[in-house]
């Protein structure tokens, strides 16, 4: 809070938090160049910036500070694509596909998970890693698979660091990782607004929005969330080219991650990597406003429950068994 004098000689206060003048107004009386001059005063300002070329310290600084993507026209959604792709040929001599497919109309993405038939085998979690460009140093996982007890359905009464051959016997096996919730609390808690959910179901992040307080992970009831601490590495021939802006781009430091039911491929008609990779058949992927989709087949004649239903969320995972 700072004070100041009114016409009467009252002190007032005034909270900077609440001026009008946010990064997007400053880019309105901003000029490009005269920032790109300036480099030495403001690099140390700008997140993971360094020394380089004119022409990347130009775009780091307008990517830094673009609109929010959510409030973006298709036209400058376009611009910030193909600064980002640029940025990758510059920074890591990487030609990138970068989308922005909206979600399209009359869909709505639902997953259900059949733990009679999971056998723990993690297929999975190492196409998740692949297709979603996840860190290799800190071994990040947007799945977890928990080896359960009979007759328990809390994952954290699980095991979800086994490391033996898979089944064992008298145990079942419980994949977990966002649930894409109707009424996400994690989206509630983030200050920014730099997580939403999309009209298709999947709740997404700007991760150049993102602040990385975490709010949002101790929201979520289903440990759907990952902060990443440090930028994610990867060997450049695994990096999976073919991304999306709010979906598996490599993300910045300091960022909270999450699965995004692998919009990169759930929006072009394809099923998400882990529903692909799944040698037994549990996982079920479709729109739930197809009343000819397995998975509406699936809510309809199998028996299924969700996780913590009492809660309000209205998540769109559920679990059944044959």
């Amino acid at each position: 809070m700072t004070a100041h004098k009114n016409k009467e000689g009252q002190m007032k206060k005034h909270n900077v938090l609440d001026a009008k003048g946010t990064r997007r107004s400053f880019l309105k009386g901003a000029s490009i160049a005269a920032a790109a001059g300036s480099a030495a005063l403001v690099t140390g300002c700008m997140p993971g910036t360094a020394a380089g070329s004119t022409e990347e310290f130009s775009l780091k600084w307008e990517e830094y500070f673009k609109k929010h993507y959510r409030l973006m026209t298709q036209e400058e959604r376009d611009e910030t694509i193909d600064r980002l792709v640029r940025l990758a040929k510059l920074q890591h001599d990487l030609d990138i596909q970068m989308s922005s497919h909206p979600p399209r109309e009359q869909v709505l993405f639902g997953y259900a998970f059949n733990i009679t038939r999971c056998e723990g085998y993690m297929d999975c979690v190492k196409a998740c890693v692949m297709e979603n460009n996840q860190d290799r140093k800190s071994k990040t996982q947007y799945i977890r698979t928990f080896e359960m007890e009979p007759g328990q359905l809390d994952p954290s009464t699980g095991n979800g660091k086994y490391f033996h051959e898979v089944p064992v016997d008298n145990k079942f096996y419980m994949g977990v990782q966002c649930f894409q919730c109707e009424n996400p609390p994690c989206v509630k808690a983030c200050p920014t607004k730099a997580t939403w959910r999309e009209p298709d179901g999947i709740v997404v992040v700007d991760y150049d929005w993102c602040i990385g307080c975490r709010y949002c992970m101790a929201a979520c009831p289903y440990f759907g969330r990952r902060f990443n601490w440090g930028k994610p590495e990867i060997p450049k021939e695994e990096i999976n080219t073919k991304q999306h802006y709010l979906g598996n781009r490599i993300r910045p430091k300091g960022k909270v991650e999450k699965c995004t039911f692998c919009v990169q491929r759930t929006r072009e008609g394809r099923l998400p990597a882990c529903a692909e990779a799944c040698p037994t058949g549990a996982r079920v992927f479709g729109n739930l406003l197809d009343p000819d989709s397995e998975i509406r087949y699936v809510l309809k004649h199998k028996k299924v429950f969700r996780m913590k239903e009492e809660l309000g969320t209205d998540p769109k995972f559920w679990y059944f068994i044959d």
